[in-house]
């Protein structure tokens, strides 16, 4: 019969008791690189506010803020991860009777196991501060990519259940409606007629929403306005044309800002993931700097011992 027992030369192979995983070292790495990641962020976050202004031309482009934001990731990530791994490499046990090459592998096991952790301790633990510490900055930086337009198309498109008086669409309506002689406004009925009002916001609203006006829908406009505010039908024509226009512009401007706020989203997940794996190298590198250095340093003490 067979014999199942694994032997060389009459000495059976032992199994180590002990695990190749110290979890002291990589949750005391992971809380050192949690903590700096939180302090790192709220000094970044506290340099980019410096970058938002609410004066014109006082702001940094949208451009730059978005590279000094995938810079100060990296960084973030560079520092954090660094001192984690180093921390979980040069406080684990030394591991006696284990090749060179395997004492290499586990302390950058290690180092990635502390960057991992840490990752997760932020993202959990202190993602609710960390988005109250940045959140002013985000919106800072969206209001600054963004301008007044992103305003002016949500509102015409939330008025499209209510009436003409409020909202984005209500100064396009008293675009319409100014009288050309500002004493009208005096007038008996001039600050009436709200159903002339509510037609105008349903038509820009409708057409807004179709991509054009209809032609029979800009001849009414028209005849409104003439009606309204005196001018003639050539004069309330053209001004219906200039505030069609200014619609217009408005519409192109919040798409233009939609778009720039979707690439600005996507290039931000990108810099994250990147980040995330240069932290996870650098903590993987740094934990086998430091378990080298651990090793080095206490084989270095016994051997002064065995000197003396």
């Amino acid at each position: 019969m067979a014999s199942t027992i694994l032997a060389t030369d009459g000495a059976a192979a032992v199994e180590s008791s002990s695990s190749a995983v110290n979890w002291g070292p990589i949750i005391a790495g992971a809380f050192a690189a949690s903590t700096l990641t939180f302090i790192l962020m709220l000094l970044g976050s506290g340099l980019g506010l410096t970058m938002v202004s609410p004066w014109s031309n006082e702001s940094a482009s949208v451009t730059t803020f978005a590279v000094s934001t995938a810079i100060w990731l990296v960084i973030v990530q560079w520092l954090s991860s660094g001192l984690g791994g180093y921390l979980t490499g040069r406080l684990r046990t030394k591991w006696v009777g284990i090749h060179t090459d395997e004492t290499f592998f586990r302390d950058t096991a290690h180092g990635f196991m502390a960057w991992a952790l840490a990752t997760l301790l932020v993202v959990f633990v202190l993602g609710s501060a960390l988005s109250a510490a940045i959140g002013t900055g985000v919106k800072a930086a969206s209001t600054v990519a963004s301008g007044a337009a992103m305003g002016a198309s949500a509102g015409a498109t939330a008025n499209a259940g209510n009436d003409g008086g409020s909202g984005a669409a209500s100064y396009f309506v008293d675009a319409l409606f100014r009288p050309n002689d500002p004493s009208r406004l005096a007038a008996p009925g001039a600050e009436g007629d709200a159903t002339a009002a509510a037609q105008a916001s349903r038509i820009l609203i409708t057409s807004a929403a179709a991509g054009e006006v209809s032609a029979d829908d800009k001849t009414y406009l028209g005849q409104l306005v003439a009606a309204r505010t005196g001018l003639s039908q050539a004069d309330a024509t053209a001004r219906v044309d200039a505030v069609l226009a200014q619609v217009e512009a408005a519409k192109v401007q919040a798409q233009e800002a939609a778009d720039t706020a979707r690439k600005a989203g996507a290039s931000f997940a990108l810099v994250g993931a990147l980040s995330l794996m240069i932290g996870a190298f650098i903590a993987s590198a740094a934990a086998a700097l430091g378990g080298k250095q651990r090793d080095d340093e206490e084989d270095a003490l016994h051997l002064t011992a065995s000197r003396s």
